[in-house]
């Protein structure tokens, strides 16, 4: 006996069980937090951040404009301060990086594996064991001390130093940025550049460095923000030489351990704003990478 498409659509089977939306709720809502513990767990995060992000850094833009914005104008803008800044700014690593992610990911080589290890070894080493390790390659009774002081160059207690020692602690940023982002890209359009007759130097200028913009800028940003923050390193080479050797933080502890607490507050107040500015800038650059992640694995 033949079924209909009726008889055949009506026989369909046992519905589902009465209960069942009831017991999916119920399954949700046990594998979700209470109400009671999400407003504990973000109370707790927010009273962590008032006190240990918040408050300290309203109580530096306080102590740093009490005498007035006059006073703090001119801690902030006198010739060690601005020395200091400027030190502390360097665009250092940008080349570095850019070479260490491009021979990783655009060639092969049997070293490659050495570099990546290499390039992580800043985070497992103790930013004063680089100042040490610096002062003993190129102090004065270094290894090769004599050799420059025969030659004229002064690397610890000088520029150099301070340059050797913020490299060091700072350089895996860009090359870890960009490593992962030029794996995704492929080598395709520096092929095809080179196909077309178009130089190293043309293929870098024209296609590699407009593809990675942003996460170079965003590896830059990373930069700068761990050499603002670095005291270790450049402590131990720098030799405290006032408008010479000394960055911010150098500047900081200098004038506090002087007890000129007002140009303390006032240089403190200015890396607090650049890390302001650093993490606004950074907000931005993550939203530009993202999107051109997206339009790389788009085009994928």
């Amino acid at each position: 006996m033949s079924v209909g498409p009726a008889a055949a659509d009506q026989d369909l089977g046992p519905g589902p069980p009465a209960g069942s939306a009831r017991a999916g709720a119920a399954f949700r809502r046990a594998q979700e937090d209470a109400p009671w513990v999400r407003r504990l767990l973000i109370g707790v995060v927010l009273l962590f951040l008032a006190a240990f992000l918040l408050l300290p850094g309203a109580a530096v833009l306080w102590e740093a404009v009490r005498g007035g914005l006059g006073v703090w104008l001119r801690a902030v803008t006198e010739p060690d301060a601005r020395a200091a800044i400027r030190l502390t700014l360097l665009p250092l690593n940008t080349v570095f990086g850019l070479a260490a992610a491009w021979s990783i990911t655009r060639f092969r080589w049997a070293g490659k594996d050495a570099l990546l290890a290499l390039i992580d070894l800043p985070f497992g080493v103790s930013p004063v064991i680089a100042g040490m390790c610096t002062v003993l390659l190129f102090g004065a009774e270094g290894i090769f001390g004599p050799w420059c002081r025969a030659h004229g160059i002064k690397v610890v207690f000088a520029v150099p130093g301070i340059v050797m020692a913020t490299v060091f602690v700072t350089f895996p940023f860009v090359a870890r940025e960009l490593i992962p982002f030029m794996q995704a890209q492929g080598t395709e359009e520096e092929e095809a550049a080179l196909v077309m007759g178009a130089s190293g130097w043309q293929i870098l200028r024209r296609v590699t460095l407009p593809n990675v913009r942003w996460s170079l800028l965003y590896g830059v940003i990373l930069c700068n923000a761990r050499a603002m923050g670095e005291f270790g390193a450049v402590s131990v080479v720098s030799g405290h030489i006032r408008g010479v050797t000394t960055t911010i933080p150098l500047q900081v502890e200098m004038l506090y351990s002087e007890y000129a607490f007002q140009g303390a507050f006032a240089v403190a107040s200015l890396l607090f704003l650049l890390a302001l500015v650093t993490m606004a800038a950074r907000r931005v650059l993550e939203w530009a990478q993202r999107r051109e992640r997206d339009r790389w694995g788009a085009g994928a």
